[in-house]
C-alpha cells in the first residue's frame, strides 16, 4: 500500500516538475522572441510581447474613494510596462471605469474588466489563485477590503498569508492624518 502511495507521489512531483519546466520554456520564447523584435528595430512590438506577462490587479469596491487606487495603478503600470486587471467587487455598474476609459487609452494601458460580486477579499484570492501572475494588487484602503465579508473574523494579516503577491494599499493622507 505505502509504495503504491509513493509512486503515486512521485508521478506527481514529475509532472509539477514537467509543468514548472514547460512554463520556463515559453518564457524563454517569449523573451527570445521579445529581444529578436528589438534587434530588428521594433521596439514597440518587444514590449507588447513582454507586457502580456505583467499584470497589476485593481481591486475596486465601487465606491467613490475608489479613484486614488485606480490612478496609483494606472502610474503602476506606465512604470513598469503592465496591463490592468479591473477587480470590479461590486453590485454596481462600471460607472468607474466608464470614467477613466479615456485615461487609460491616453496613457496605453491595456486592462481587462472582470465584475463579481460578495466579499472582495475572497474574490482577490480567487482571481490571485486562478490566474497565477499579477506582479502585486492595489485597494483603496484596509476596510474597503471588508466590504461584504460574512466572516466575523476580518483579519487582514490571515488574508496577507494566503495572498500570493505584494498588497498595495492606498489611502488617502487627509483620511491618514
Amino acid at each position: 500500500m505505502r509504495s503504491r502511495q509513493r509512486v503515486t507521489e512521485l508521478q506527481l512531483v514529475q509532472q509539477t516538475k514537467g509543468k514548472r519546466m514547460k512554463k520556463l520554456l515559453k518564457t524563454f520564447e517569449d523573451s527570445m522572441a521579445a529581444a529578436a523584435f528589438a534587434e530588428a528595430g521594433e521596439p514597440e512590438t518587444a514590449r507588447e510581447m513582454l507586457k502580456e506577462n505583467r499584470r497589476i490587479l485593481l481591486a475596486l469596491s465601487g465606491e467613490k474613494s475608489d479613484v486614488n487606487a485606480f490612478r496609483h495603478a494606472i502610474n503602476l503600470c506606465k512604470r513598469i510596462n503592465a496591463a490592468l486587471e479591473i477587480l470590479h467587487v461590486s453590485d454596481g455598474k462600471a460607472g468607474l471605469l466608464n470614467t477613466f476609459k479615456s485615461e487609460l487609452h491616453e496613457n496605453g494601458v491595456q486592462y481587462k474588466y472582470i465584475q463579481e460580486d460578495g466579499c472582495i477579499k475572497e474574490q482577490i484570492l480567487n482571481h490571485t489563485n486562478k490566474n497565477k501572475g499579477p506582479l502585486m494588487v492595489v485597494v483603496e484602503s484596509s476596510e474597503q477590503l471588508d466590504i461584504n465579508c460574512r466572516k466575523a473574523k476580518k483579519d487582514l494579516n490571515e488574508f496577507w498569508k494566503n495572498l500570493n503577491c505584494p498588497l498595495v494599499v492606498v489611502s488617502d493622507l487627509a483620511k491618514a492624518i
